[in-house]
């Protein structure tokens, strides 16, 4: 493995961009095969919607406790076991036969991918300088995006064609050359790090202290309302596209292609862009601009053509706002708190994700989609007016470290947790 001074940090941003592509498909693909999973396992809405409740909760759980055990132990060896974990974790999708075992699955699968939510955020946090962590968030964050260009496309018509447990197989495979490339090119970052034991009373205390800050408070509460409005508009989208406007499920697939390409473009641009003109202003337009195409898809979509073009322009808005937020978000602490602060968004994140596809699930059927839709654009205006108002815009003039908020604005007891 190389050390932290020789390492190439393109080699770096690849590792954990087929990182995030394997992480991100297994779990977007399961909205897009939720009608497989019915077929063959005969389940209800309400069970479809707890296998999306299950994972993103499991992932909370694990990244609330991960998060600041990166800051004690470093985040290489959270991104190496988290990667490791799921690796395994997918390639026993492969035998659960019933609705029962895939549930454990998913729970299993949540743990893995808590560890790795937070940690590649708080990574680039440590390894690359400030005006330089749009960039690196953008392409990291694009693994997202390709997933969605190519791994959820092919992994639907795995699905489509042979059963919904061979996307998982394929994304097992995508993760284990990951964890090789991870422990093989990604160092241990030059950051400082918690050398106080990590106990359950001091997880607590740092926990009670990070929010001691009304700009963290507002982080938090700007992710979870960000993947409770994601988990409201797209958990059923599928299926409502499906039984109701009549594509076909390859169709479905081509729609997230053409989804994720909007992203792959809009990702990496925009990270770079943050870095020139400022986070808050792209975060908050996105925001309102996908809560507007929230709103209106019920009514303007009526076939492929024009959930293609809504599904695209909504894609661009949320690769827009991803990296920027996380940017921002790693210049509200300092190194040997990153991990704690990203693991309590990435957990209160998934618990939004989890809510938002429960809601979703119990309002479908009585009310329809547009229930589903409506609820996610007002998270996303709600998320945009909580960034404008409640989070600062840390300076772009810094080297190797970001010029904290104007001290009115940070709490002392945020500075000098223990």
């Amino acid at each position: 493995m190389s050390n932290s001074k020789t390492a190439n940090p393109y080699l770096i941003l690849f590792a954990l961009w087929l990182m995030m592509f394997s992480a991100s498909s297994q779990l977007i693909i399961m909205v897009p095969i939720l009608p497989e999973i019915a077929d063959t396992l005969g389940v209800n809405a309400v069970l479809r919607g707890m296998l999306l409740t299950a994972y993103a909760l499991s992932l909370g759980a694990s990244a609330l406790i991960t998060g600041p055990a990166s800051d004690r132990v470093g985040r290489r060896k959270i991104l190496l076991y988290g990667s490791g974990i799921l690796a395994v974790t997918l390639t026993l999708h492969t035998v659960a036969a019933d609705y029962e075992l895939l549930l454990l699955m998913r729970l299993l699968a949540g743990i893995g991918g808590g560890m790795l939510s937070g940690g590649t955020v708080a990574y680039v946090g440590d390894y690359f300088p400030y005006e330089q962590r749009g960039w690196a968030n953008g392409w990291v964050m694009s693994g997202t995006a390709f997933g969605q260009v190519l791994g959820v496309p092919l992994g639907k018509v795995l699905a489509t064609g042979f059963g919904y447990r061979w996307p998982f197989l394929m994304f097992a495979i995508t993760m284990a050359l990951a964890t090789v490339l991870i422990w093989l090119f990604v160092p241990q970052p030059n950051a400082d790090l918690d050398e106080e034991p990590l106990t359950p009373r001091r997880f607590l205390q740092k926990y009670r202290y990070l929010l001691g800050g009304s700009e963290i408070v507002a982080a938090v509460l700007a992710y979870f309302l960000m993947f409770c409005g994601f988990g409201l508009f797209t958990s059923f989208l599928p299926t409502w596209l499906e039984t109701e406007i009549g594509i076909s499920g390859y169709s479905i697939a081509l729609l997230f292609a053409i989804g994720g390409t909007a992203n792959v473009l809009a990702s990496p641009l925009a990270g770079r862009i943050s870095d020139e003109v400022g986070r808050k202003p792209l975060v908050v337009w996105s925001c309102l601009a996908l809560g507007l195409l929230c709103a209106v898809a019920p009514a303007l979509i009526v076939g492929f053509t024009s959930a293609s073009i809504l599904f695209f322009l909504a894609m661009i808005s949320v690769g827009i706002r991803i990296s920027p937020l996380q940017s921002l978000m790693t210049a509200l602490v300092s190194d040997d708190k990153r991990g704690l602060l990203m693991g309590m968004a990435i957990s209160l994140g998934q618990g939004g994700f989890g809510i938002g596809s429960f809601v979703a699930s119990l309002t479908y059927g009585p009310f329809g989609y547009t229930s589903n839709a409506m609820a996610g654009a007002l998270a996303m205006v709600l998320m945009a007016a909580l960034v404008h108002w409640g989070l600062p815009e840390p300076s772009l003039s810094s080297s190797d470290s970001p010029s904290p908020p104007p001290a009115s604005s940070q709490s002392p007891s945020v500075a000098e947790a223990p």
